[in-house]
Parts: C-alpha cells; sequence; structure tokens
C-alpha cells in the first residue's frame, strides 16, 4: 500500500527560521496591534519560525514604557491567540518587545526612532532589515513613507519593506496619487498591500486545487461551467463601525478587495511560474478583462440595498444612501470566460456569516433523461467553503437505491477532519511571507488600480439606482434574487 506520505509534494515557501529584523508598528495603540499582529508574531514564536535576534516595536503617539506595552500585548495574546498563552514562552517572547513614542507628523521623531533601532539587543546583527507596518488610518500612510525615507529607514529596498492595510484609495484617482507618492519613497517590490483575506489558507488552496489537479482545470472555462457565484456574508450590522461604514459602504469596502481578489484568484490563467509576480500578472488580467459599466447595464445588472435600522446606527446619517448589500453580474471578456457571468454578492445583516465560491457546470445533454427527469435535472456544482467550516464539496447525480430516480449527491472534504493540528491564522502567513520577502499574496499597484477602475465604473453612475432595503437576517432584497433569476439561476448559499 502507498503510504499518503509518500504522495506528499513539498512546495518548499517560507517555513524556514527568517533572517534577524526589526518590525516597527506605527498606531500601536490601535485594536489590530494587540488582537492580530502580536498574537500572530507570538505563534510564529511558538512554531520556531522566528530568528533568536529580532525586535518588535509597537510607534504611537501615547506615552508608555517598553513594560507598560508588553503586558497591554499580553492580554492581547491571552484574548486572541488561537494558541493560548504560555507564561514560559511569553517570558522570552516579550523581551524582543519595545515601544517608542512618536507623532506622525513630526520629523524628529523618526529620527529618533531610527536611533532607537540602532540601540536595540542584536542591531549589529539585524543591520538594514526593517520591515514597517502602517496599521494608521489611510490618511496617514504617505505622510509616514516621506517621514521615514527623510530619516534613512526605507533607503534599503532589498531588506526594508513597507506594509499598508486597506483601504488602498477611495477611488481610482486616490489610489493612483497613493501609488505615486509610497512609490517616491520605496520600490514597488519592498511595498507590501496586505488584505487579510488573501491569508486564509482556503483561499490560498484555490491555486492547488485549480493547478495541482488534472481533473478540473480542463472544465474550468466557457464550455462546462454555466456560471459562478461569489458569497461574502456578514450576519453582524455596523455595529461600532456606523461613522467609518458610512462614507465606505459594501461596493468599496467588500467588493473592491475581496471579493474581485476572490474572483481574480477563480479565473486566472496558470501562471508561468510560482514566481510571486508571474501570479499577480495573471490576477491583473482578468481585472483587466472585466469591461466598465455603462448606466444602462448598471440597471440591469446590479442591486443595491440597506438593512432595515441602518438609519438608526450610531453614527450613520439619518438621510443616508450608503448601501449595506451589492449584487452585481460581471462579465469577463476573454477566451476563457466569455459569455459565463460572474454573480458577486455582498452584505451585513444578512442570514448568518459566509463566504462561498460556487461553481455552476452546465447541464448535460437531455437525451437519456429527459422523460425521467426533463429540467429536473440538477446541475453540478462545485462548492469552495472559505468561511465557516472551510472545505470543498462537489455535487454529482446519482441513482436513488431501489428507485428509478436521480438525486444530487454530495462529496465533502473539510479542512477540520482533515487537518485537526494545524489552523493558522492569516496574519502569521501574511507576516511570515513579508519578513521573508515573498509578496505572492499581497496585492500590487496596478491591480489595485484595475480594481478601482472596475468600481469607479460603478459608482459614478449608479446615483440613479435605488436603495432597496431588506430585513435583518434574511438574504438581502428581492431584487438580487430576480437579478439572478434572469437567467433561470438562484442563490445556491441560501439552499
Amino acid at each position: 500500500m502507498i503510504q499518503r506520505e509518500d504522495l506528499m509534494c513539498d512546495l518548499g515557501g517560507n517555513t524556514a527560521k527568517l533572517e534577524p529584523f526589526h518590525l516597527v508598528i506605527y498606531g500601536a495603540s490601535g485594536d489590530l496591534t494587540a488582537r492580530k499582529l502580536v498574537p500572530a508574531l507570538y505563534n510564529l514564536f511558538k512554531e520556531g519560525r522566528l530568528p533568536e535576534i529580532f525586535n518588535i516595536v509597537g510607534f504611537a503617539r501615547r506615552s508608555k514604557t517598553d513594560q507598560q506595552f508588553r503586558q497591554e500585548m499580553k492580554e492581547g495574546v491571552q484574548r486572541f491567540s488561537r494558541t493560548g498563552l504560555d507564561e514560559k514562552l511569553w517570558s522570552e517572547f516579550q523581551e524582543h518587545i519595545f515601544y517608542q513614542i512618536g507623532d506622525f507628523p513630526q520629523k524628529d521623531s523618526y529620527i529618533a526612532l531610527a536611533r532607537k533601532l540602532e540601540s536595540l539587543p542584536g542591531a549589529s546583527v539585524i543591520g538594514q532589515r526593517h520591515m514597517h507596518y502602517l496599521s494608521t488610518a489611510p490618511e496617514f500612510f504617505a505622510l509616514i513613507a516621506y517621514n521615514l525615507k527623510y530619516a534613512g529607514l526605507l533607503n534599503y529596498p532589498d531588506v526594508q519593506r513597507l506594509v499598508i492595510e486597506k483601504p488602498f484609495g477611495q477611488d481610482y484617482q486616490s489610489a493612483m496619487e497613493l501609488n505615486t507618492a509610497l512609490q517616491s519613497c520605496i520600490d514597488e517590490k519592498a511595498l507590501y498591500r496586505i488584505d487579510h483575506y488573501l491569508g486564509k489558507e482556503s483561499v490560498q488552496n484555490l491555486l492547488y486545487f485549480r493547478f495541482a489537479n488534472a481533473v478540473y482545470e480542463p472544465l474550468w472555462n466557457r464550455n462546462y461551467i454555466d456560471h459562478v457565484q461569489i458569497t461574502v456574508s456578514e450576519a453582524e450590522g455596523v455595529g461600532t463601525r456606523g461613522g467609518y461604514y458610512d462614507k465606505s459602504g459594501a461596493l468599496r469596502d467588500m467588493v473592491q478587495n475581496h471579493l474581485l481578489q476572490l474572483l481574480t484568484l477563480t479565473a486566472m490563467e496558470p501562471p508561468a511560474s510560482l514566481d510571486p509576480e508571474r501570479l499577480r500578472d495573471e490576477k491583473v488580467k482578468v481585472l483587466r478583462s472585466i469591461p466598465s459599466f455603462t448606466k444602462e447595464q448598471l440597471a440591469e445588472n446590479l442591486v443595491r440595498a440597506q438593512y432595515k435600522g441602518y438609519l438608526n446606527e450610531d453614527r450613520v446619517a439619518p438621510d443616508s444612501k450608503t448601501e449595506t448589500f451589492v449584487a452585481i453580474e460581471l462579465m469577463i471578456d476573454n477566451w476563457r470566460w466569455s459569455g459565463v457571468p460572474f454573480y458577486l454578492r455582498t452584505g451585513k445583516a444578512l442570514h448568518h456569516k459566509a463566504s462561498e465560491i460556487i461553481i455552476v457546470f452546465r447541464r448535460p445533454p437531455m437525451v437519456l433523461f429527459q422523460q425521467l427527469c426533463g429540467p429536473r435535472l440538477s446541475r453540478n456544482t462545485l462548492r469552495i467553503r472559505l468561511q465557516p467550516d472551510e472545505g470543498i464539496h462537489l455535487t454529482f447525480n446519482a441513482k436513488t437505491p431501489g428507485r428509478e430516480r436521480i438525486e444530487p449527491i454530495d462529496m465533502d472534504f473539510r479542512y477540520n477532519s482533515e487537518w485537526l493540528s494545524y489552523s493558522p491564522e492569516a496574519y502569521e502567513r501574511l507576516l511570515g511571507d513579508a519578513l521573508a520577502g515573498d509578496s505572492t499574496l499581497f496585492t500590487r499597484g496596478d491591480e489595485v488600480l484595475e480594481a478601482w477602475r472596475v468600481i469607479d465604473s460603478i459608482q459614478k453612475q449608479w446615483h440613479d439606482l435605488p436603495v432597496r432595503t431588506y430585513e435583518v437576517g434574511s438574504w438581502g432584497p428581492a431584487e438580487a434574487a430576480a437579478m439572478i433569476r434572469r437567467e433561470k439561476n438562484r442563490w445556491l448559499l441560501e439552499s
């Protein structure tokens, strides 16, 4: 019998220990540092992924000591680390954590930071290997980059990196201006735009599922696929984020990044290699193949809506037209996908939290089963569930035992059943990759601009479209179901 281990193929990747480094987190007093970043770094340390020499520096305006900052980070690890807190291990880990008070607009703060880095343990070994993580409001991105350049902290792009969180602009123009500002301070190859969605193991597996299996890739085209559905639903409303969300909305907050990222990974051509640039080239080609919308097309192929009660949420304008739900039909104008609709849907206060990509295949010719089934013969579907209960599910038709009847049967693969011992958080993978200099899972500047081109063609022309309403806990407005039903389809995540 062939053992499973004999069939495994090790791709290498960034599983070895990293080189010594300084990591500076700007806006370290914010929620992200204690909730995601430091717990992720702690887990990497626990698994032996971090080098013996490294330093993590929190940079923020509030006055506090190293010890106070360490205590705050310890509480974050206790609450949010997937592996829990080991007191002995924490006592070792915290010796690598420091704090530097600084004001983003003040150039002197960055000069003081540079001196601090030179004085930290192991600085002579670390040298210029710096990673600067901007966990700040977007309006500070360019300012911080300019000041880092001024202080000489972005002069070595081969070993220095700048990481920024989304949003990457508010439209095409602002994204282009941000790209120009950042690229004047550091090379694009050293600029890492982080989207935590791409760090999910189930999202990464899309590439391997498609291109490491001969079964599906020959069918992955307009000849065999009827349409594709991508849904990212959230059960909660806007909560305490009403002020931010009301200026953004579902289209910019979710479609521009998360959903279009999932679309590119689903629709891209096989890259020439696993080199990050070759893979990102193919993602950009997909976005360039999405035509800009006309006003007439939007009226037919887009639904926007608010959940009932949204206007009463904290810091939401009483006359707000901001959408909390979007459903849209996109076409990809290339050889592989011509004529295949991609239905994208996202919203808040929906039935439950879920992220799925559903590939719906064409029905087989009805010659054999016309009399028995007619149009009721189910189409084969491939459901790639990203959250919760991550897995891949293939639905195929089979004869019911003892009866002359055909019914759909589900074949299940579940991550939690297959790999019980290891379920890394997205930020663990992304931080490890950024420290190792692997940009595969990060968004490139031209990719950001192409995504905004698509979104801008919607935003500039949808002001006259009605903003529908839907019940909290539903699957959105009836118009979204009607839009997909025009092609005799239905949202499968609801079933």
